[in-house]
């Protein structure tokens, strides 16, 4: 298996689950399908998806939740 790394489209504020009250998109050892939102990024309460390029094992968050984002920062892996 190979480690596919999912960088940060834009800056801005990082967020790993829906809501205040929702657990993450994913946890470690879940299945992802191409496509699938393991993120927003928030600009100016604008929330752009962030979504895995690539189906797999999802090994986890680089970044935590909230964390403050530049364009090209690696937020999760996952092996294919």
């Amino acid at each position: 298996m190979s480690s596919n790394a999912i960088a940060a489209p834009m800056p801005g504020i990082f967020y790993n689950q829906p809501g205040i009250d929702q657990p993450p998109y994913f946890q470690p050892d879940d299945i992802v399908i191409t496509g699938a939102t393991i993120g927003l990024i928030e600009v100016m309460k604008t929330f752009t998806p962030v979504t895995a390029p690539v189906g797999g094992l999802f090994k986890g968050y680089l970044v935590e939740n909230e964390d403050a984002v530049m364009a090209g920062d690696l937020l999760a892996e996952i092996l294919v």
